[in-house]
């Protein structure tokens, strides 16, 4: 090792055998944590919310004088967001970028800021995370062995799809909509009169082209960077989603901070919000700029209609007090 640095393999993280940045153990002393922590994030390299990693990493880099640092393992190098939750709880990795939406299945009070339409911007679900409701909504993850340290951007999700502009519900009756592996996503589809698919994300863009799926729904800069709109012609700003993305921390590699060193990376990670959303909102005016240079139609949408109809998709996902009081305050946080 060199100054605190060690190369790590994918088995060695995936093995559990070490957690990076252990440092060694004295008799009769408790373990201190130092040099180079790992981070996984299943979007590629040049992605915002590794970007913003990458510079909490150089953040605490420079507070510790080269102690503390992270390497960043991205483009899903250490396994699906599931898997690396599970390594990540167990100790295995230190730091862990994911969707809500796997956090879901974790803890239940993560699902709030899943539901479709209960954000009505990008503005008003800032405003949400950067609240005591957001740090409510990351202490819940405690029990589980994660510790909540910020919230990231993940955009606003509309349809796109291969047959026609949607402009009501009744437009996306019968058509076949990719959406991820997830209940949630599932009924908001099907309660809109579409026939939701879950497949992989990876196997979008040739779906779409085969004919095999109609359409799906995502983000502008996932809409462009992954050229589903070279085969998808029509947009439809729906906006159904803005769910946010969270960065936690294994329980296990937090207790061998010491009491300062938590601050400090509390504080990198705060200021790493500025910096991913800096960069996500770069990103999102390229791929709007993509977008309006090429072929796809875009349409804005009333979206009154839709979200009249996720009455139903609410009540199943969203049936303790403590959810509903969580969600009740999101909706109080609303412009005017």
């Amino acid at each position: 090792m060199t100054n605190g640095r060690m190369a790590l393999s994918r088995r060695s993280v995936l093995a559990g055998g070490m957690v990076l940045g252990a440092g060694a153990i004295l008799p009769g002393c408790k373990p201190v944590m130092s040099g180079l922590l790992t981070g996984a994030d299943a979007h590629p390299g040049d992605y915002p919310t590794v970007r913003a990693v990458e510079f909490m990493g150089r953040y605490l880099d420079e507070k510790t004088g080269g102690r503390l640092g992270i390497r960043m393992f991205a483009g899903g190098q250490l396994g699906s967001e599931t898997d690396t939750l599970e390594i990540t709880s167990f100790g295995g990795i230190d730091f862990n970028r994911v969707n809500f939406a796997p956090l879901n299945s974790i803890e239940p009070m993560t699902l709030p800021f899943c539901l479709p339409f209960v954000f009505d911007s990008v503005a008003h679900m800032r405003r949400v995370v950067d609240s005591e409701v957001g740090d409510e909504v990351m202490a819940s993850l405690e029990p589980h062995n994660l510790i909540g340290l910020c919230i990231y951007d993940s955009g606003a999700r509309s349809f796109y799809n291969v047959r026609r502009p949607i402009t009501t519900p009744d437009d996306l009756r019968g058509l076949k909509i990719r959406v991820p592996a997830s209940d949630l996503y599932i009924a908001m589809v099907n309660a809109l009169g579409a026939n939701a698919v879950p497949i992989p994300f990876g196997e979008i863009y040739q779906s779409l082209a085969q004919g095999v799926i109609d359409g799906a729904e995502n983000n502008w800069p996932t809409f462009v960077g992954e050229r589903h709109y070279e085969v998808a012609n029509y947009l439809s700003l729906t906006q159904h989603l803005l769910t946010p993305e969270a960065l936690v921390m294994s329980k296990a590699s937090w207790e061998r901070l010491s009491r300062a060193d938590q601050l400090l990376v509390r504080e990198a990670a705060k200021a790493s919000v500025v910096e991913m959303r800096r960069l996500w909102d770069i990103r999102v005016d390229e791929a709007k700029a993509a977008v309006a240079a090429s072929d796809v139609a875009v349409n804005t949408v009333d979206t009154e209609p839709f979200a009249a109809l996720m009455r139903p998709v609410w009540d199943q996902f969203i049936t303790t007090p403590a959810q509903q009081d969580i969600v009740r305050r999101i909706r109080d946080m609303r412009e005017g």
